[in-house]
C-alpha cells in the first residue's frame, strides 16, 4: 500500500508563547482538554488520539513552553509525538497495536453493546475508515 507523506506540523523554535496571561491560560486549558480527549481516544476507538495530542502540543507551545516540553518528553506520548511532528511517522508496532485494539473494541461493541443493525454498520464503517487511515500513515521500522 502506498504511504502518504506526512506534513510537518510544528516548528517549536518559531512559535512564541503568548504574552498575555489570560491568553496563555486559555491555550493551556485548550491543550489540557485536547489531551484529555486524546487519552480517552486510547480507550474509545472512534476518537482518534493523535490529532488531539498534536493539538494539545500546539496549544501548550503557545501557552506554556514548560507544559509543551513535559508533553513531548512524556514517556508515553513524547517519542510518538516527536516522531510524528518531525515527519518520521509511527512505528510498525504502534500501528499493529492500534489496529488490534480498534478492532477488538469495535467487535466487542458490535457483539455486546448494541443489537441495532444500523449502529453495528456504522461501528464497522468507522473501524474500516480508521484502519485505512492508520495503514496509510508513514511508518518507520
Amino acid at each position: 500500500m502506498t504511504r502518504v507523506p506526512e506534513k510537518r506540523s510544528l516548528d517549536a523554535s518559531k512559535v512564541e508563547v503568548a504574552q498575555n496571561r489570560f491568553v496563555r491560560l486559555l491555550w493551556i486549558i485548550a491543550g489540557t482538554l485536547s489531551l484529555a480527549v486524546g487519552v480517552v481516544g486510547i480507550i474509545l476507538p472512534f476518537l482518534p488520539t493523535t490529532p488531539f495530542a498534536l493539538i494539545a502540543a500546539a496549544c501548550y507551545l503557545r501557552g506554556s513552553k514548560r507544559m509543551y516540553d513535559r508533553l513531548v518528553e512524556n514517556r508515553y506520548f513524547g517519542g510518538y509525538l516527536r516522531d510524528y511532528m518531525e515527519g518520521r511517522g509511527v512505528s510498525n508496532r504502534a500501528t499493529v497495536v492500534s489496529i488490534t485494539f480498534l478492532w477488538a473494541l469495535i467487535l466487542l461493541s458490535v457483539v455486546f453493546a448494541t443489537s441495532d443493525l444500523i449502529i453495528r454498520a456504522v461501528l464497522i464503517a468507522v473501524a474500516i475508515a480508521v484502519t485505512i487511515h492508520l495503514l496509510r500513515l508513514r511508518t518507520r521500522t
